[in-house]
């Protein structure tokens, strides 16, 4: 049976260093049998991707943005379990996207996040899901995802 850490291997990606938190929060909180992650912006080895959904990035660079906010999701879990496998499910991921007032595929740039999470996890990766536009993010990202994931 593989681990999500296998498939994550067999996908090429490896974790990066879990990004601080930049005001006064902190990056997981474990309540019960639940794992909160706080948003995760679209960051990756290049620091971090920037722009406007619909103005000056396209749907591809959109999808591969969230896919950087589920990679440093991943991080944050792994930081707070030090265990992938301890993750019984994705429960919910909440997807904002910089966006042009014209722009409406929103909920297909968030599947770049979602479809990383059942690549990873599997059917325990299907999740609920809010995927909505804002007029500006932090630090001028592109995509935030933020998430609740159940933990054994």
């Amino acid at each position: 049976m593989s681990t999500p850490e296998s498939r994550l291997a067999d996908l090429g990606i490896s974790l990066p260093k879990p990004m601080a938190a930049v005001a006064n929060y902190v990056p997981f909180v474990i309540s019960g049998s639940q794992l909160f992650v706080s948003g995760q912006v679209s960051a990756g080895a290049e620091g971090l991707v920037k722009g406007r959904l619909g103005e000056n990035m396209t749907l591809e660079d959109g999808q591969a943005a969230a896919r950087l906010c589920a990679i440093n999701l991943i991080t944050q879990c792994n930081a707070a379990l030090g265990d992938l496998s301890r993750i019984k499910r994705v429960v919910k991921l909440g997807g904002f996207v910089n966006a042009h007032p014209d722009f409406e595929e929103i909920p297909q740039v968030i599947n770049g996040c979602s479809d990383l999470m059942v690549d990873v996890f599997g059917d325990a990766g299907r999740h609920a899901r809010s995927a909505v536009a804002s007029p500006v993010l932090p630090l001028g990202v592109a995509v935030e995802v933020d998430g609740v994931f159940e933990i054994g």
